[in-house]
C-alpha cells in the first residue's frame, strides 16, 4: 500500500507541476499586471477626489470586496454569455482575477499615496509641476515603499486564488489534481501534495518580498537626500 501511494505521488508530482508552470504562473502574473492598472487607476481617482470617478470607483471597490470571488468568476464565465458575451475560461479567470486583486489593491495604494505628507503635493505645485507631475516624480514614488509589502501579500494570495478557476474549467494545478485523484482514489495524499507545491511557490515569493523590502530600505538610506524647490521639499534624488 505505501510502495503503491509513494508511486503514485512521484508520477503525480510532475502531472501537477506542469500545470502550474504553464498555466498557474501566467494566470497569476497577467492577473496581477492587470490589477495593479486597475488599482493604480482608482487609487488616483480617488486620491485626486474627482467627484464623479471618485463615487464611481468607491462603488467598484465595495462592490468587489463584499462578494466571493467564485460567484465573481460565475457571473463572468457562465453569467456573460446569457449577455451574448462568450469568453474562454483562461480569458474570464484573468479578467476574475484582475478586477478582485484592482478592488483590494487599489485600497493599499490609496492609503500609501494618503500617508504621504499633503506638503509635498502643495511644494510640488509652487515648483510649477501639475498633478500627473507631482504624482509621478513625487509621490508615487514615497507610497510605494509603503505599500509594497500590502501589494506583495496580494500577489501571494492570487497564487492560491487561482486555484478557483478549477471551478470555470482551466485546467491549472488544483483541477490536473482533482483528475488525478479521481482516477488514484488518493485524495488525501494527493491534496496534500498539491498543497505542498502552492506553500513552496508562496514561500519563494515571501523570500523575493523580503528581498524586495530590504532593497527598497537600502535605497532609500542611500538617495533619501530631499531637493528643495521653490515651494519645500518636492523630490528625492
Amino acid at each position: 500500500m505505501t510502495e503503491r501511494l509513494l508511486g503514485i505521488l512521484t508520477r503525480s508530482f510532475g502531472q501537477i507541476l506542469l500545470p502550474g508552470i504553464i498555466t498557474t504562473i501566467p494566470l497569476t502574473i497577467l492577473s496581477f499586471a492587470i490589477g495593479m492598472l486597475i488599482a493604480l487607476a482608482a487609487a488616483l481617482v480617488q486620491a485626486a477626489e474627482v467627484k464623479g470617478l471618485r463615487k464611481a470607483a468607491r462603488f467598484y471597490v465595495w462592490m468587489i470586496r463584499g462578494t466571493p470571488l467564485l460567484v465573481q468568476l460565475y457571473i463572468i464565465f457562465y453569467g456573460l454569455p446569457s449577455m451574448g458575451i462568450l469568453l474562454d475560461a483562461f480569458p474570464a479567470a484573468v479578467m476574475a482575477f484582475s478586477i478582485n486583486v484592482g478592488a483590494y489593491a487599489s485600497e493599499t495604494l490609496r492609503a500609501a499615496i494618503l500617508s504621504v505628507p499633503k506638503g509635498q503635493m502643495e511644494a510640488g505645485y509652487c515648483a510649477g509641476l501639475d498633478y500627473f507631475q507631482i504624482m509621478g516624480r513625487i509621490v508615487l514614488p514615497q507610497a510605494l515603499k509603503v505599500a509594497f509589502p500590502g501589494l506583495f501579500n496580494s500577489l501571494i494570495g492570487l497564487v492560491k486564488d487561482t486555484s478557483l478557476a478549477a471551478n470555470i474549467t482551466v485546467l491549472e494545478m488544483f483541477m490536473a489534481t482533482q483528475r488525478i485523484a479521481a482516477r488514484t482514489y488518493e485524495p488525501f495524499a494527493l491534496y496534500c501534495e498539491v498543497g505542498f507545491i502552492y506553500l513552496m511557490m508562496c514561500t519563494v515569493l515571501t523570500k523575493l518580498q523580503k528581498y524586495g523590502e530590504k532593497r527598497l530600505d537600502k535605497a532609500g538610506r542611500m538617495t533619501g537626500k530631499p531637493v528643495t524647490g521653490r515651494g519645500g521639499v518636492i523630490c528625492w534624488k
